[in-house]
């Protein structure tokens, strides 16, 4: 197990989980092969920071301020996480209210002379606005280069204040994995909230989602089991007795493994080994291995058999019309290869993967949470290209494989819409999870499908920002090293 919670710096993903963002190949390469090197690129379109999603995290805790050291512009979207703060709060019923925030604004001036007194100026004017239970320090690239000595600033302030003051190393060139942001942010909150457990709560059990929707409600009601999800819209308290759960569970290795694996190794709190619960019999070994938890294994298979029953004449009738269609997935891996349990339930063939980045193993390294091997085990071989969200590389790769129907995430439905092809677009809140989820993913793709006029029409009066004689490359001509398959 990798999690190392001595420091405030995160062991990034690179080294951790030898993770590649250059990869053109199929599945059972990279199942077979642990330590494949990473193929860089001479050209990129785009990039992500890992700073944003450690923001995306922390910045949704209710009662927590963040204070960013860095300049103006590294707080350009935070009207936007600020939404999404508050629709939460209001789908949820909570009191709706804004995040807690402060930038330094770093400038030319602080490049020369050091940003140290901004922040500790801000640090003591987020507790005086917000009166927080607790002040996250996170870094960006510009207070990197100057060399302030956050962790020092955060520990005797910390002391003056009385509340935790925690910093968070997160400056964007410190990783080329953006999903490392996730783990920075997890790993603060093990260092410094989470609490051992007074007493555990033998029927909670932890959920690591992204924006605190119920999904697996249904079937913890029918189990006897309170879902407590974490960390969006969650509070400082009960952020402190998540090591009380009787197991954590997940549905995205990229969002969860660091802060799953941290509750096991320190807190004692199992992480539910098994396929995260798309498609039929994910959902069947999840349930399974919740059951043999908290045992309860004679309950599961009641609602297994129940739930598999509400489905089948629905499922049968999007497999008559489904069965055979072609579809394209790009996605973050793990969901990506969940994506592949879905539609090959559906019936559909899979002409083409594209993953944003690969963890070579998981921080709880158990082959029972390598979705990739499931779905390779499960639905036959297939091929994948690692690709970095590079949007050239995907709108390539659509056109080549010409599928009918794209299925995205964290890239924009726009590249295939401008082919021609009716694409949907797989959300932080995936309602295709478990039983039911799967009826809802096959309609609203059968939707998309049968309904293609206004995607033509958009075909027809847009251009694409890419040459004919770049649709005409190989999808992965600008991956320089050695050919992986």
């Amino acid at each position: 197990m990798s999690v190392n919670l001595k420091g405030p710096a995160v062991e990034l993903r690179e080294s951790r989980l030898n993770t590649i963002t250059g990869y053109e190949g199929d599945a059972a390469r990279l199942i077979q092969c642990r330590n494949l090197s990473n193929r860089e690129r001479s050209f990129t379109q785009c990039g992500s920071c890992g700073a944003d999603q450690v923001m995306n995290l922390l910045s949704q805790i209710q009662d927590a301020a963040v204070v960013e050291h860095g300049p103006a512009g590294c707080a350009s979207d935070i009207s936007f996480r600020n939404g999404v703060f508050r629709t939460g709060n209001r789908r949820l019923g909570y009191k709706v209210h804004n995040i807690k925030y402060i930038n330094t604004n770093l400038d030319e001036n602080d490049t020369i002379y050091g940003g140290e007194a901004k922040l500790t100026k801000a640090i003591r004017e987020a507790f005086r606005r917000f009166n927080p239970k607790a002040i996250f320090v996170t870094t960006t690239c510009a207070s990197a280069i100057i060399g302030d000595d956050v962790p020092t600033i955060c520990d005797t302030l910390e002391t003056e204040l009385g509340i935790p003051v925690i910093a968070t190393l997160c400056e964007g060139f410190r990783t080329n994995i953006w999903a490392t942001g996730f783990d920075s942010a997890n790993h603060s909150i093990l260092r410094k909230i989470v609490k051992p457990a007074k007493q555990k709560q033998p029927d909670l059990i932890n959920v690591i989602s992204f924006e605190h929707y119920f999904l697996y409600q249904s079937v913890f009601e029918q189990l006897g089991l309170r879902p407590n999800h974490i960390v969006p819209l969650s509070t400082v308290a009960q952020l402190e007795r998540i090591s009380e759960a009787a197991a954590t569970v997940q549905y995205c290795e990229t969002l969860g493994s660091y802060l799953a694996a941290g509750l096991e190794k320190y807190f004692g709190v199992p992480e539910v080994k098994a396929p995260a619960p798309f498609g039929l019999k994910a959902s069947d070994e999840l349930l399974r291995e919740i059951g043999r938890l908290f045992n309860k294994e004679a309950e599961v298979e009641t609602v297994i058999v129940k739930e598999r029953g509400k489905i089948a004449a629905d499922l049968e009738r999007l497999r008559n019309r489904l069965t055979g269609k072609k579809v394209y997935i790009a996605a973050g891996g793990p969901l990506a290869y969940s994506i592949i349990a879905l539609v090959k339930d559906l019936g559909m063939d899979v002409v083409g993967t594209s993953v944003w980045h690969h963890d070579q193993k998981y921080d709880n390294d158990d082959d029972r949470l390598n979705f990739l091997n499931f779905a390779a085990e499960t639905y036959g071989n297939f091929s994948v290209g690692v690709c970095n969200k590079q949007a050239f590389e995907v709108t390539n790769a659509i056109n080549k494989y010409k599928p009918d129907i794209a299925i995205t995430r964290h890239i924009e439905t726009v590249w295939a819409a401008k082919l021609g092809i009716p694409s949907i677009f797989a959300g932080n809140h995936p309602t295709e999870m478990l039983y039911d989820g799967l009826i809802r993913f096959g309609q609203t793709i059968d939707d998309a499908i049968a309904n293609p006029a206004y995607i033509k029409n958009v075909a027809k009066h847009s251009k694409l920002p890419y040459t004919n004689w770049w649709l005409e490359q190989n999808t992965y001509s600008f991956l320089g090293g050695e050919k992986n398959d």
